[in-house]
């Protein structure tokens, strides 16, 4: 197959799972796939990566009547935007259960195939931090370049990682410059889908690829999950105090930019997370 003709193309990736609370980053990109002008390039046999086991496939409904099986899934996706300088390729992604090093450099090829000139992959962590603040975002490089270039932070964390960072590697190792952007999910309402995470997460894509989706459902939505959430908050005053003790610690790490938290915080967040994780 001969490869698309795509404008300067970056790979925009999220990945269902471990890499997604709250589905902030499955949010953006299927945010980004509404907006655009959109053909499915390819699509990667689940079969190879999954354990349907741990990882089930859904049964759904198919015009009312007719019920279908929906796998896991990895789609490329060309997208185009009117008025845009460059196109882009999205990755609607599930985190695989198998042969990650196998399916890293599937998407490597695939990239190198399409021309992209930069992957970035959106991510989105559980952390102290209050659903009425501004979402923090941080974004990490692989490269001083692409650091300064795109107004990054360099990450000094060290510990377990998700396809995410295993990516990263492999666009490292292949000479493709990656990035990722990480927002900041309310522990307390992580349960949640959390529109404004995706909001804050597509405004930052936006700085830097220069293309627009339209956001107008994503801005509806965060209204309507700010207003519930600050009303099931003030209906528990334990709740509320939490809030006000995050929101007040939240200010003190912000001084600075109240909007990006350093590349520092964020991992002594995701360690809390994953400290978290394993006491449960």
């Amino acid at each position: 197959m001969n490869p698309p003709k795509l404008r300067s193309p970056i790979l925009v990736c999220a990945f269902r799972g471990w890499n997604d609370a709250a589905s902030a980053a499955s949010s953006a990109l299927e945010t980004l796939c509404d907006s655009l002008e959109v053909d499915v390039l390819a699509e990667l046999d689940p079969e190879e990566y999954f354990d349907f086991q741990a990882n089930r496939p859904t049964i759904a409904f198919s015009d009312g009547t007719h019920r279908r099986i929906e796998w896991p899934r990895n789609t490329f996706i060309a997208a185009r935007a009117q008025g845009a300088e460059r196109d882009l390729v999205l990755l609607d992604g599930t985190e695989p259960n198998l042969k990650w090093r196998t399916y890293s450099e599937t998407v490597v090829k695939v990239a190198e195939f399409l021309k992209v000139e930069t992957v970035v992959a959106l991510g989105s962590l559980i952390a102290e931090v209050a659903h009425t603040m501004p979402v923090p975002i941080t974004g990490l490089a692989s490269d001083d370049s692409l650091i300064e270039q795109l107004d990054l932070d360099r990450s000094d964390y060290e510990g377990p990682t998700g396809i995410v960072g295993v990516i990263h590697d492999r666009c490292r190792a292949a000479g493709l410059p990656s990035a990722s952007l990480w927002a900041a999910i309310p522990h307390y309402v992580a349960a949640v889908p959390n529109p404004k995470a995706a909001l804050a997460l597509s405004e930052r894509l936006e700085r830097i690829t220069g293309v627009a989706a339209d956001l107008s459902g994503l801005q509806e939505e965060t209204a309507s999950y700010e207003e519930q959430i600050g009303r099931a908050v003030s209906a528990d005053p334990e709740v509320e105090e939490l809030v006000t003790r995050i929101e007040s610690e939240q200010r003190k790490r912000g001084e600075d930019d109240p909007e990006v938290t350093s590349g520092e915080a964020l991992a002594m967040e995701f360690q809390r997370f994953l400290k978290r994780q394993g006491n449960e």
